[in-house]
């Protein structure tokens, strides 16, 4: 029997492939996403995508969104008793594997692996030790679309922010960049790809520098700037 599974969505792009390959194995039902917003802000953390577009997400994959509201700033403690909480629900609901969209570091799978260590929930790692260059690739190839929403300064120049993860950003990514951003050079907001039953019409609004990072404000189409 196939075993009932929940992904960590981010918005982003690995997780979005991570839930396309998912969905392509016989052995998982696929049966929810959940996601951490900045309880301040409202909206998904680091990623820093609005609530309405993230449900507009979910929509379109058709799949529920549980979301998980944390403070601003968030100490360790207020994060860790947040995702207990989560787990503790996915285990009264049965649910048997918890995904994550994590690429190759070591440290975050290892601190995934401790929390559902002493529960019956396994953790899955679908993109774990594919090549990122391969993956940006087979992302872009296979209509993947994307926004970049936020940029980490000290790795990209800001005018990476809001371009589209295509073809020509990857080229145009400095020496020693990830592509796929796992070092956190970049996050994602995903619009379009193989696991949506629609695409987001969407625009790049207002770019701002805030606690260090650059983001590019993402918004539906007919909707204004604040």
């Amino acid at each position: 029997m196939s075993k009932r599974t929940i992904l960590n969505w981010s918005s982003g792009k690995d997780s979005a492939w991570a839930l396309h390959l998912l969905q392509h194995k016989k052995d998982i039902d696929l049966v929810g996403l959940v996601t951490v917003i900045n309880q301040t802000y409202q909206r998904v953390t680091m990623h820093a995508v609005r609530m309405d577009l993230l449900e507009k997400q979910a929509k379109a994959i058709g799949l529920p969104l549980d979301v998980l509201s944390i403070p601003h700033p968030c100490s360790n403690e207020e994060y860790q008793a947040v995702m207990q909480e989560c787990i503790n629900k996915a285990e009264a609901e049965n649910i048997e594997c918890m995904a994550f969209g994590d690429l190759y570091l070591q440290d975050v799978r290892e601190y995934r692996e401790k929390n559902l260590k002493h529960t019956r929930i396994t953790p899955l790692f679908p993109l774990w030790g594919i090549p990122t260059t391969q993956l940006a690739n087979e992302m872009v190839s296979n209509g993947l679309r994307a926004f970049i929403t936020c940029v980490d300064p000290t790795f990209l120049p800001s005018s990476f922010a809001g371009r589209e993860f295509d073809q020509s950003f990857l080229t145009d990514l400095p020496e020693g960049i990830d592509p796929c951003g796992e070092n956190g050079e970049f996050h994602t907001f995903v619009v379009d790809g193989p696991q949506f039953n629609e695409s987001l019409n969407v625009k790049v609004g207002e770019i701002v520098k805030r606690d260090g990072f650059v983001f590019a404000d993402v918004l539906p189409n007919n909707l204004e700037q604040e």
